[in-house]
């Protein structure tokens, strides 16, 4: 079985260690995702510190956030906390103009964790609706050349799909995106806001997106991928049972 990774967003220390609690229960969880949420008062390694003497960890870092005339400002929280991955983001602007933030790209900042915390597994993000094909796979290519060792991808919700990009991004460790969608809202939300493809017999129901998760850890247990779970909006206290039920 190829690895499972769950995300959690550090919101705040009480709610960080809940979750944790419940991904404990289930030894098929191998890692934390964490997002670097602007809204959140912790930050991604912040919350990474929280997680990591209880599940590896794998926070996110905002390209946005860093100027490259400085130090990276987590390198202390890595090295104390014994946090050995992070992915790379390019980030979405703030909607606070107050906060400032750079012009530094994602594959910028993984160079730059090469140069800083060289022993640190840097991931970098795919978005396979952002572009065309073509567009995305050279912006792949970048970022390995860069340093990345492994890619995270948006939510998949066709298999098809998944298998197209499984086919080109071969030999390349991929956590391959889950994400359930339980409303027509959500799914138009997806469609409009981040282009996303549904296949036409996808149904806004826990049982067709536990099926469609299955379908995706069938898919990595003859793979060297994983898997992402990105529950969102709904509590994993809720969606794991539904996924690891039996």
């Amino acid at each position: 079985m190829g690895k499972i990774a769950v995300e959690i967003v550090p919101r705040k220390e009480e709610e960080i260690l809940r979750d944790v609690e419940i991904l404990k229960k289930y030894p098929q969880v191998d890692c934390v995702n964490l997002p670097d949420i602007m809204r959140c008062e912790i930050r991604a390694w912040e919350g990474a510190k929280i997680v990591q003497p209880h599940l590896p960890t794998i926070p996110h870092v905002r390209a946005m956030d860093i100027d490259l005339s400085k130090p990276l400002p987590f390198k202390e929280i890595f090295e104390q906390a014994g946090i050995t991955e992070a992915l790379v983001i390019a980030g979405d602007p703030p909607q606070d103009f107050s906060r400032t933030v750079y012009p530094t790209e994602s594959i910028d900042v993984i160079r730059k964790f090469r140069e800083e915390l060289p022993n640190v597994k840097v991931y970098a993000g795919i978005d396979q609706y952002r572009s065309g094909i073509r567009d995305e796979l050279y912006k792949v290519e970048r970022k390995i050349q860069a340093g990345a060792t492994g890619l995270f991808t948006q939510p998949f919700f066709d298999m098809r799909y998944l298998e197209m990009y499984a086919d080109l991004l071969e030999g390349i460790d991929v956590y391959w995106g889950v994400s359930p969608v339980l409303s027509a809202r959500s799914k138009g939300y997806w469609e409009r806001k981040d282009k996303a493809v549904f296949p036409k017999d996808f149904q806004p129901t826990m049982n067709w997106n536990v099926e469609f998760a299955h379908k995706v850890m069938n898919f990595i247990s003859s793979t060297n991928g994983g898997l992402y779970f990105m529950p969102i909006t709904i509590d994993i206290a809720e969606f794991l049972p539904q996924i690891f039920k039996g």
